[in-house]
């Protein structure tokens, strides 16, 4: 890079982080990793949590290399993944564990609120016309409700909340704030206005006093604070606000030519642990098909909303190679896509989405387990592993997508993946397959690419300027996403071998 000024975009996923610098250059948006370090949950006595204190001093490195790597840096951002939160007291001190989604003490707590909101039926009534999310126990309302449930004393001295990209904006700036992209990720907000449902917090028992109006993408909440300039050597950058929530990141990557359209056409998946699979809308769909599929809308840029539905994703891939490395094979991610292609096709299915899936101790036990429980062959090779896996999910999209299109009432012509799912090929593939759609791949920085853009349109450099423009300025971003980043483009290929297993797969108990 030259001595031109970069932004620097702090990319925290739920398995790994990075420092990014970026600028455009010759019109062209220029990328370099400064820092990568790992994102491991830690369990503390019966409690899984993050290790945040090993996140901000990673992130403080990231940063102290970039200042001295680069002549000027003019903003710096940070986008993470959604629905987990921070107490802080009036202090301005931590004042809870700060806990993993997939923490067991989510156990039961969607049903309880249906139950407090006034039961199974018109509690999901409720929750659902409230925030239009879909359901799923990690979401931060039912983390809460467990705080609540369990009389954890937190609640009686916390002072503010804040949620994973704020937490850090804190640390960074000093200032406090809610990013609105990431709270609406928390089902406690109206998608329509904007604003916190106090009425239903609060009859929750979640004090109401802890939640501040959210703040807009592209906000400069100010300078970083001494502290961070003394151990970082940046002075006088500010910190600006991008999408938070990694997903709305990425889909400000994602290379169309449109955005927010009222019949869109595409959807994306933005894969990576998990997959994020969804339209991009002018507005929120909160209707009785939405609440029927489980769909959920999330806010975007610009007053867009995210329709989507969340999918296992990559995460059993992942823990695959982690059960064999604890088994002294330590397969290369390379050999097992390589395993995996080489494996006879549905010799083994499994659902990315069932519960069996989420914490397990052991991926490959609780695969077994499954395959015994649906009657199925326990696989002999460790590749029917890996291809199962994959395949699995690329049934999951062709579900997802048949559903989407019920919602939208409009045919999806292309899928566009972006994030680091794209690196996995055989996945595209089957992804292109299963669905009988062209899939564009690309781009795999879609995430640190949409942060960065972000801050690029809170510090003038992209659109006209004008904060409540976003729109424009999305469609300039993406123009500025297909001059500098290639894609690959996958087409079906025997789209019909899929159509039995589909059937199958959909009777998976």
């Amino acid at each position: 890079m030259s001595n031109d000024p970069v932004h620097l975009a702090v990319d925290l996923g739920a398995s790994s982080g990075r420092v990014i610098a970026g600028k455009i250059e010759n019109g062209n948006l220029k990328l370099e990793e400064v820092h990568r370090f790992p994102n491991d949950p830690v369990m503390i006595q019966n409690s899984l949590q993050w290790n945040v204190h090993g996140l901000w001093a990673e992130i403080l490195e990231g940063l102290r290399i970039a200042a001295s790597r680069f002549d000027s840096v003019r903003s710096v951002g940070v986008d993470t993944w959604g629905v987990d939160y921070v107490l802080v007291d009036k202090n301005d001190q931590i004042a809870a564990p700060i806990r993993h989604y997939r923490d067991a003490r989510n156990n039961g707590m969607v049903e309880r609120a249906f139950e407090i909101l006034g039961g199974a039926e018109q509690g999901r009534r409720r929750m659902f016309e409230a925030t239009g999310l879909q359901f799923m126990q990690l979401n931060t309302v039912f983390q809460l409700l467990s705080a609540v449930e369990n009389k954890e004393c937190s609640l009686e001295i916390a002072d503010g909340f804040l949620m994973m990209g704020d937490f850090f904006h804190w640390l960074l700036s000093g200032k406090r704030s809610i990013e609105a992209t990431n709270a609406s990720t928390s089902q406690m907000l109206d998608p329509r206005t904007g604003q916190w449902q106090l009425q239903m917090i609060g009859d929750l028992g979640i004090p109401t006093n802890l939640f501040s109006p959210v703040t807009q993408t592209g906000t400069t909440l100010g300078n970083v604070q001494p502290s961070v300039a003394e151990a970082t050597g940046l002075h006088d950058v500010p910190v600006v606000v991008p999408a938070t929530h990694d997903t709305a990141s990425a889909v400000i990557a994602v290379p169309a030519d449109a955005f927010a359209p009222e019949k869109p056409d595409w959807c994306y998946i933005s894969s990576g642990t998990w997959s994020l699979m969804g339209c991009e809308l002018a507005s929120p769909c909160v209707t009785d098909i939405c609440a029927e599929l489980n769909f959920t809308n999330e806010g975007g840029v610009g007053g867009s909303t995210r329709l989507l539905k969340n999918i296992g994703g990559l995460w059993i891939f992942q823990q695959l190679r982690k059960s064999m490395q604890r088994r002294g094979n330590d397969v290369s991610w390379e050999s097992m896509v390589r395993q995996a292609e080489e494996s006879p096709p549905f010799s083994l299915l499994i659902d990315p989405d069932h519960a069996d899936f989420a914490a397990p101790t052991d991926m490959l036990d609780a695969i077994d387990h499954f395959a015994s429980k649906t009657g199925q062959s326990k696989p002999e090779a460790e590749g029917v592993y890996y291809r199962a896996s994959l395949e699995g999910l690329a049934l999951r999209y062709r579900v997802c997508l048949g559903m989407l299109e019920r919602i939208i009432d409009n045919p999806i012509r292309t899928i566009h993946i972006v994030g680091g799912g794209t690196m996995n090929e055989l996945l595209c593939q089957m992804t292109a397959d299963a669905c009988n759609r062209n899939v564009v791949a690309g781009p795999v920085e879609a995430t640190a690419i949409g942060n960065l853009v972000m801050q690029m349109v809170g510090t003038g450099v992209i659109g006209s300027g004008d904060a409540t423009d976003q729109a424009s300025a999305v469609l300039e971003a993406r123009k500025l996403v297909r001059d500098s980043f290639a894609v690959k483009t996958y087409t079906p290929n025997s789209p019909q071998q899929w159509d039995e297993p589909a059937s199958r797969f959909v009777q998976l108990a």
